[in-house]
């Protein structure tokens, strides 16, 4: 086993175009080199593109776009972020201890493919695409047909994942992420449920972005859940239903953190108070 660093994103490119299929891409190594250590995954080469900084952070260039090797810490963290994208620096600060959001990666979250990343449903109700790069040039994918299922996504073997684009709330518009798990810090998601809410002048939903984590083979758009919050005024009877839909998008398993009818029981609460919390913001705004 070969372990390389490289000094440019061109340079990662070549090799990739060389040795994809025997190549294991690492930044932080949060998953990867735990996956390695359970013989989970056996490469011949570990590419370390730690070093590229020129792919760190956000920009706004027509687009806000945030580069892979942004660190968890950096999303929960940089005034940047957090003001452009709220949702998503709530669900980087959950992820893990500080010592894995000091070192872990979004591109590297996204590129793991776990059903319960925290940061794919924040990114879900923000449109978000990902830019993939290799030698002979780039393309841009919806993340959500880049995410193809556990451990799994459309990335080619010489491509590397360099940005996520993502549109940030408008006015009159509040969103959040919110997590439930066995304790407060260090856990994997029970469930995780993004909400992003736009609304009219009168304060009618205008817009209703829902998507959920943990709960599916992966973190999905819930459009049942959000045809019934649009249109409304998000009365205690559309909000129930609107659980209930979501409810009914689900498809959870049994694992060692919840049982799939716990997970079940727990979302219409967790909507609940994720739609009062963007109702909140979205006033406060105004």
């Amino acid at each position: 086993m070969e372990f390389r660093t490289v000094g440019s994103i061109e340079e990662a490119l070549a090799c990739l175009a060389d040795v994809g299929d025997e190549a294991q891409v690492v930044a932080g190594g949060t998953d990867v080199m735990i996956q390695h250590m359970r013989r989970e995954i056996n490469p011949s080469l570990f590419l370390y593109i730690g070093n590229l900084c020129e792919m760190e952070g956000l920009t706004k260039n027509g687009s806000h776009a945030i580069g892979a090797l942004t660190t968890h810490r950096h999303l929960a963290t940089d005034p940047l972020v957090v003001a452009a994208f709220p949702a998503l620096a709530e669900a980087a600060s959950t992820v893990g201890s500080w010592q894995t959001q000091e070192v872990g990666t979004l591109g590297g979250n996204l590129c793991n493919a776990s059903p319960a990343a925290d940061t794919v449903a924040p990114l879900l109700i923000a449109d978000a695409q990902v830019e993939l790069r290799r030698a002979s040039g780039v393309r841009r994918l919806p993340l959500d047909e880049f995410l193809l299922g556990r451990r799994s996504t459309a990335r080619l073997p010489d491509e590397l994942l360099t940005a996520v684009t993502a549109r940030p709330p408008g006015e009159r518009c509040g969103e959040t992420y919110l997590k439930l798990g066995r304790r407060s810090a260090m856990e994997v998601a029970i469930a995780g449920l993004a909400v992003r809410l736009t609304f009219d002048a009168v304060g009618n939903v205008e817009s209703a972005k829902v998507a959920a984590c943990a709960v599916a083979p992966r973190a999905y758009r819930a459009v049942e859940a959000e045809s019934v919050l649009e249109g409304s005024r998000l009365e205690e009877g559309t909000v129930a239903e609107a659980g209930r839909a979501l409810v009914d998008s689900a498809t959870p398993i049994d694992d060692a953190r919840a049982s799939a009818s716990y997970r079940r029981h727990v979302l219409p609460g967790l909507l609940v108070r994720a739609v009062a919390t963007c109702r909140e913001r979205a006033v406060e705004q105004r």
